[in-house]
């Protein structure tokens, strides 16, 4: 049974990932929005892009050369999911943080590694994953259960 499951899962992941993202008609994503995480360690501040559409998904940080320190990527699923995560034309190493529907951090994949084709998965379902530059989350000591502010969880302030 849990071979079949597996396999469901595996079909319904794959056509995020089937289209190949043309690095000459890259999409806009219109600006950044604020997300503070709350830790142990203090709040910290980011500006993010929203992907909230599957080519805005689909495509990515994919052929990024650079990311401020402070900046990062919201991937906003239209409800609850297992998410995988690739790095395919990916060129920075990435903290891909997944995140609950109450904001909460449930797992952080600490600098997934450029180019891989291997995914990464959440485990457990999640409504969105934060992409920041890789070491960023262990240097301001983001942990999982810490909490995402952002209007997407109703948590912004």
């Amino acid at each position: 049974m849990k071979r079949y499951l597996a396999l469901g899962f595996c079909l319904i992941a794959v056509p995020a990932f089937a289209q190949d993202v043309d690095p000459e008609n890259l999409l806009d994503f219109g600006g950044t929005e604020p997300l503070v995480i709350v830790s142990q360690s203090g709040e910290h501040a980011f500006d993010v892009e929203v992907a909230d559409t599957l080519p805005k998904q689909r495509q990515g940080l994919m052929y990024r050369e650079q990311l401020d320190a402070d900046s990062g990527m919201l991937f906003e699923y239209d409800g609850p999911l297992v998410a995988s995560i690739w790095m395919k034309n990916t060129p920075l190493p990435l903290d891909i943080i997944f995140v609950r529907a109450n904001g909460r951090i449930l797992k952080i994949e600490h600098n997934a590694q450029p180019y891989k084709l291997r995914s990464v998965s959440s485990e457990a379902p999640v409504t969105a994953v934060l992409e920041l530059n890789g070491g960023r989350a262990e240097d301001l000591g983001i942990l999982p259960g810490d909490v995402v502010r952002h209007e997407f969880f109703g948590t912004a302030e």
